[in-house]
């Protein structure tokens, strides 16, 4: 009597995504005829090798190396190659996913370290700001225009006629509970725990 095996199920990873809580209900993974109509317009394409109709390739065969391969960093979220999928396909929602999979899998998390004091902000403020590590950057950048801005932002935003920022505590208790509830303060804290063990090595 022979025994037969099983292969895994190659479509395991798309199903994944399909099932995905980001991942809209009309999404046409499934439906992807790989006519290229996605990598033709992604300025990401232009500009890198990233391919978003490789990527969503790689995803129906089941390659989990994807998650892995830092590719899928190169895209901008521009939505670009969902706005001419035929099928409403969306490899930039398929790679918002991936992200979050490598991630989880911890392959990912040297990439979002740097914006660990970005999440902090959220935590301790309630809003985002840009983590320190980017403000040399964005001086060269931007010119001392921009470190005005971020210096005289309140008077700028009165000028304006806008509001303060600051959250009222009542709101910021609110964020924080959210926050944790969703498990996005024990992921920062993860990522928190990557960054230390990497600066001790």
């Amino acid at each position: 009597m022979k025994t037969l095996k099983m292969e895994k199920n190659v479509l395991e990873l798309a199903e994944s995504i399909n099932q995905d809580l980001k991942a809209s209900k009309d999404m046409g993974l499934l439906k992807c005829g790989q006519c290229g109509m996605c990598t033709s317009t992604c300025p990401a394409a232009r500009h890198s090798d990233y391919d978003p109709r490789e990527m969503v390739k790689r995803v129906l065969e089941g390659d989990e190396e994807v998650l892995r391969d830092d590719i899928i960093w190169n895209c901008f979220y521009c939505y670009t190659c969902h706005s001419v999928c035929p099928v409403n396909n969306s490899p930039c929602l398929i790679i918002q996913i991936l992200r979050q999979k490598s991630i989880d899998d911890g392959a990912g998390l040297e990439k979002v370290a740097s914006f660990l004091a970005y999440g902090d902000s959220f935590l301790e403020f309630g809003i985002g700001s840009i983590p320190h590590d980017f403000f040399d950057n964005l001086l060269e950048d931007f010119g001392d225009g921009w470190l005005d801005l971020k210096l005289n932002l309140d008077d700028i935003r009165g000028e304006l006629g806008l509001e303060g920022y600051v959250l009222p505590e009542k709101a910021l208790c609110e964020i924080k509970d959210i926050l944790e509830k969703t498990g996005f303060k024990e992921r920062l804290d993860r990522i928190r725990r990557f960054k230390n063990e990497a600066n001790t090595m």
